[in-house]
């Protein structure tokens, strides 16, 4: 009987993906300083091609320059060179090249972008991310001309991905970036049409989906990443989050991708990070299915019909099939196992019962430690220092063709801010 994760999925414009397993988007920090895609990028994504899944999401690809997720980010915020649009179209074929479909991650970092990048990024009000250690700056709340030029910045950048031969784009609005920060409460506190109550916070994601359609035609799909909860006191809440799917479904979107969290409150980083009294607060048959934002899911599908992709903490073969049996999920992402075992969809079509869990085998620091010093601000460095491993091993795949498991996560995290700095000079 042939595999759930082969059966093939129509979106509502017309488009089909082959099968029912998605590469996550994952920043991988391999383009140019000026934002252009590498040889590197394009090696990385033909091996993730090879691997077989049915779609593949790029990482961040940023739509302004002075808005960095991270230095090393594709940068597309004008009508592109010819130099970058060659760049793009190799990047799109090695992508593309086992038949599945690639579709563009696009983004603004908002008041997320870091310090070196910019001191004083642009966000929704003048509220600073309460992280400690001083890596982001002071925002600047944005005028109403610069968030009417910012959504004409997501249909260029949406524009030339297509011209360049990807097949889809996602809107990211999730994870504490720019578009999530104008729909939380505690990050937009703006007193005009693009703050107060609901429908004027998304009103900013709302244009940038017309804008994006605008670009690309009805036939091209259109995704969006949406927080189901900011998981913070007085942040952007589940039910809003369903209205906010509702909207979007009105609005012709083809697919959304449910995450949850921010950098103050990173829940996307798994529930390994999490305090046992915050597990206790996650529905049980979550725990079981392991995939942290499953019950989010069975909740949106009974608001819309739009297809709905699941990321996050999937790792056995039965809980993925039990989110798409149930219809919870139409699409199951794959993020972290896809770092070291690039043919991880491949593997599980074939009859792979269960992907590795290589965080399990990490950390930084002794559990000792925790308990001697500041134990948020060590458990939010050993967090991100975790994660600095995984661009390790995606920064090896680009280089080498291959992913260097014994990479420690002290090496991984000093080569990963050495090479952020070298490309901010």
């Amino acid at each position: 009987m042939p595999s759930l994760f082969s059966q093939s999925l129509t979106l509502p414009c017309g488009a089909v993906l082959p099968n029912r397993l998605s590469k996550a988007a994952m920043t991988e920090g391999l383009a140019t300083a000026e934002g252009i895609p590498t040889a590197e990028l394009a090696r990385l994504y033909g091996l993730w091609s090879d691997g077989g899944a049915g779609m593949l999401l790029s990482g961040n690809i940023i739509i302004d320059k002075d808005h960095l997720e991270r230095p090393g980010n594709v940068v597309i915020d004008r009508p592109p060179s010819r130099q970058m649009r060659d760049a793009l179209a190799r990047w799109a074929a090695d992508a593309t090249r086992n038949g599945n479909q690639f579709w563009a991650q696009i983004s603004h970092a908002g008041r997320q972008t870091q310090k070196l990048v910019n001191k004083n990024p642009k966000a929704p009000s003048a509220i600073k991310l309460g992280l400690p250690g001083g890596q982001f700056g002071e925002p600047v709340a944005l005028m109403i001309d610069e968030i009417h030029d910012i959504v004409q910045r997501f249909g260029v950048c949406a524009a030339a991905v297509k011209e360049a031969g990807f097949t889809g784009v996602q809107i990211h609005a999730a994870h504490g970036y720019l578009l999530s920060q104008f729909l939380s409460p505690r990050s937009n506190q703006r007193i005009d049409v693009y703050g107060g109550d609901l429908a004027n916070r998304a009103r900013a994601l709302l244009e940038v989906v017309a804008s994006v359609r605008a670009a690309v035609g009805p036939d091209f799909p259109v995704a969006v990443k949406l927080n189901s909860a900011d998981f913070q006191k007085g942040g952007f809440a589940f039910e809003e989050s369903l209205q906010v799917a509702q909207w979007l479904q009105e609005a012709s979107i083809d697919l959304i991708e449910i995450s949850g969290g921010t950098y103050e409150q990173p829940k996307l980083l798994g529930l390994a990070g999490m305090e046992e009294e915050e597990k206790q607060n996650v529905a049980q048959s979550t725990m079981m299915r392991e995939a942290y934002f499953v019950d989010f899911a069975v909740a949106m599908r009974k608001k819309v019909t739009v297809p709905l992709m699941v990321t996050g903490g999937f790792r056995q073969r039965t809980a993925m099939e039990q989110a798409l049996e149930s219809g919870a999920a139409d699409l199951i992402g794959l993020g972290r196992p896809m770092c070291v075992m690039t043919d991880a969809p491949y593997q599980l079509i074939a009859g792979l019962e269960e992907l590795p869990r290589y965080e399990n085998s990490l950390s930084l620091f002794p559990s000792w430690l925790a308990w001697l010093g500041n134990l948020k601000i060590l458990k939010a460095v050993a967090g991100f220092a975790v994660q600095y491993w995984f661009y390790g091993q995606i920064d090896s795949i680009g280089r080498t063709g291959s992913a260097d498991p014994k990479l420690t996560v002290f090496e991984a995290t000093k080569k990963t801010m050495a090479a952020q700095k070298k490309l901010m000079r």
